[in-house]
């Protein structure tokens, strides 16, 4: 199979043991077995790091550590026992009680949160960063600063290079919106999908660099908008949770109990957000007797640039948006309830006029979004859809808007 050379397990075998070959002279010439055992650990890790970071964005900066460990217990007492335990039965029961050692070790390990999260290397960064492994491997600990500052470089990237970036996740039917603004990170919406998150929300949110969510919005209670809440909050540190107004339903009910555990801080029905020198207007403040109704509907300005995201609002809240506020010539809507035939209204599409428009939608869904009519009423500005477009990222740089569209 010639394509194995992709897969990342072969990656990190061959570049694992390629690095112990080039650098078994540090190992060979050291007599102690734990201090042999930590260089050749030590040589592992080093060499996987840029792997690491370009596939799964993160390291775990305690793999030397648990190597000391594992290892011995593996090579030196379960696998001989495993072999003798196919010839000898008496030596089932002591391997089965060290193989449940190894799992409750491994379980109270893995509580131990010492995984660092960095961005998405780059080819070029990649290259960089082996090629100072190799020198403080090959030249000695001279050069540990060198590799160091490069790390630290990686770890702050977004608070060095500071990028406003919006990002309309491809998950299906569902929404997840990430908007990052400077430093601060906020998300709207969850998905309701946990293969969908596992797989792409958490890893994307990862490859950027981010370790922490400021502010997570829910626009309200319906399962694909934030059935994954939990999820989120379990894999990131979150500041704040937003809820949209109306009583709490279940969902919602079981979120705020993790909430009040993890001390998080949680409001509902707010005005207005301020997020450094930027507003986020909440523009549906009134109590209807649905969800979709009662959505979080927001409306931002970033750079001069108008950003309007409608949540699963009807044409109800649309009607009740224009006579409270003059809004004209928006820039980006994300459009409401996944382009239902409940949403988007003639009028309303009419009197915002927005220059780009997007559907967040699964592809040949088994609600018929988005509908006919919709597209039409939305002809007036740049149809972009999720299923199929991909993810569509809105950057804004030197005050001037960038669209990229990452294919499904």
């Amino acid at each position: 199979n010639p394509f194995l050379v992709y897969n990342v397990g072969f990656v990190f075998s061959s570049v694992i043991t390629y690095s112990l070959i080039i650098f078994s002279n540090l190992i060979n010439k050291i007599n102690n077995y734990f201090y042999k055992l930590f260089m050749t650990s030590l040589i592992a890790f080093l060499s996987s790091i840029p792997i690491s970071l370009y596939n799964y964005y993160e390291i775990n900066v305690l793999t030397v550590i648990y190597n000391l460990i594992f290892v011995p217990l593996i090579s030196i007492i379960i696998f001989p026992l495993t072999c003798l335990s196919i010839f000898f039965k008496v030596f089932y029961t002591p391997l089965y009680y060290l193989l449940l050692l190894l799992e409750k070790l491994s379980k109270i390990l893995s509580h131990i949160n010492s995984i660092i999260i960095f961005i998405k290397l780059n080819v070029f960064e990649t290259i960089i960063l082996y090629f100072l492994i190799f020198l403080l491997l090959k030249k000695g600990k001279n050069y540990i600063y060198f590799f160091i500052i490069f790390l630290i470089i990686l770890y702050n990237y977004n608070s060095i290079f500071k990028i406003n970036r919006i990002l309309f996740l491809d998950i299906g039917q569902g929404d997840s919106i990430l908007i990052n603004l400077n430093k601060n990170n906020i998300l709207i919406d969850t998905s309701g999908n946990n293969s969908v998150t596992t797989n792409i929300i958490i890893p994307v949110l990862k490859s950027y660099g981010i370790k922490k969510i400021d502010y997570l919005i829910i626009t309200h209670g319906d399962f694909d908008h934030m059935g994954e809440a939990i999820n989120l909050v379990n894999n990131f540190k979150v500041e704040k949770v937003i809820f949209n107004c109306g009583p709490y339903n279940d969902l919602e009910q079981e979120l705020i109990k993790v909430l009040d555990k993890k001390k998080i801080k949680y409001y509902s029905c707010i005005e207005e957000l301020n997020i450094d020198k930027n507003k986020l207007y909440f523009l549906q403040t009134k109590e209807y007797d649905n969800e979709n109704d009662n959505s979080n509907v927001i409306y931002t300005e970033l750079n001069g640039y108008k950003f309007m995201f409608m949540g699963d609002a009807s044409t109800t809240t649309e009607k009740e948006i224009l006579d409270k506020y003059n809004l004209s010539d928006i820039d980006v809507l994300k459009v409401g309830h996944h382009g239902s035939k409940t949403s988007s209204s003639k009028e309303f599409i009419d009197e915002i006029n927005p220059k780009y428009s997007i559907i967040s939608v699964g592809k040949n869904n088994r609600y018929g979004h988005p509908n006919k009519e919709v597209l039409e009423n939305l002809e007036i500005s740049k149809i972009y859809r999720t299923d199929e477009d991909g993810s569509i990222t809105f950057k804004i740089k030197d005050d001037k808007l960038k669209i990229e569209s990452c294919s499904p």
